[in-house]
């Protein structure tokens, strides 16, 4: 068993169950950094990480009826074409240098936005008050799904996006909506798309299966001491230290 692996498991569970963020936007990196898997190889691990950490959390919010279904359907009606659309690019181009490239840049890119996502948590919602007056009800559906197209290929690109900017999105999108009702949603549409993506990259070799174990092993108790640590940080201190190292972690990947 990888002790380390365990560890970085453990270390984004906790982060997931504090803050909510951090599963890919911290798990790439680290692929990347301390266990020196290629980009690709990094990405699509994430990918199945991500589904499969975020899959429990799907189901309580299900069951507690935090997810509005319509908006899942409507973002994942955009995100799974554009998710094997992008995934067939890929196959298509045969992952070579330029490739790699370019899943390179869009993991640095989609970090930067996380991070950017993060530190303006609190004025998003009046952002999307804003944008209400000029959004009429009818075009919102038409938006929900544009919204997904943009995370189906940003996901696929580089298993950044699902969590908060999806939630981002929603949020701008439907303003009124309860917090409750954005998270569950959020994560609703995550686990399928990420799986999705995540099967892609399975067909294109790139998952690193004998990692990817010990990674979920440590991460369920991190995730459940996260949970309970939430209540005693202040969110402003973690929200930083978090912002920090995703653009910390966004400017080396591009750099």
């Amino acid at each position: 068993m990888d002790w380390t692996a365990i560890a970085s498991g453990f270390l984004v569970g906790a982060i997931i169950g504090v803050t909510g963020v951090g599963g890919g936007s911290l798990m790439t990196p680290l692929l990347l950094s301390v266990f020196r898997l290629t980009p690709a190889l990094a990405i699509g691990t994430d990918l199945w990480f991500a589904a499969l950490t975020k899959f429990s959390g799907s189901v309580a919010h299900a069951r507690h009826g935090h997810v509005k279904w319509r908006i899942t359907g409507l973002l994942l009606a955009g995100s799974i074409p554009a998710s094997i659309a992008t995934v067939a690019a890929m196959h298509a181009s045969g992952l070579g240098k330029g490739s790699m490239s370019a899943l390179t840049f869009s993991l640095g890119i989609a970090l930067l936005l996380t991070a950017v996502v993060v530190a303006l948590k609190k004025r998003w919602l009046a952002l999307g008050l804003r944008l209400e007056q000029f959004i009429p009800a009818s075009r919102k559906p038409a938006l929900t799904v544009l919204s997904g197209v943009l995370l189906g290929v940003l996901v696929s690109l580089s298993s950044i996006g699902a969590g908060a900017i999806g939630a981002t999105l929603i949020l701008l999108i439907y303003p009124r909506l309860e917090a409750r009702y954005i998270v569950g949603s959020d994560i609703a549409h995550a686990v399928p798309l990420t799986l999705v993506a995540g099967i892609g990259h399975a067909t294109l070799g790139n998952i690193a299966w004998a990692l990817l174990v010990p990674l979920l092993v440590g991460s369920i108790p991190g995730i459940w001491l996260g949970a309970q640590l939430t209540r005693r940080l202040p969110d402003g201190a973690v929200r930083a230290l978090l912002c920090g190292s995703l653009l910390l972690a966004g400017w080396k990947v591009i750099h």
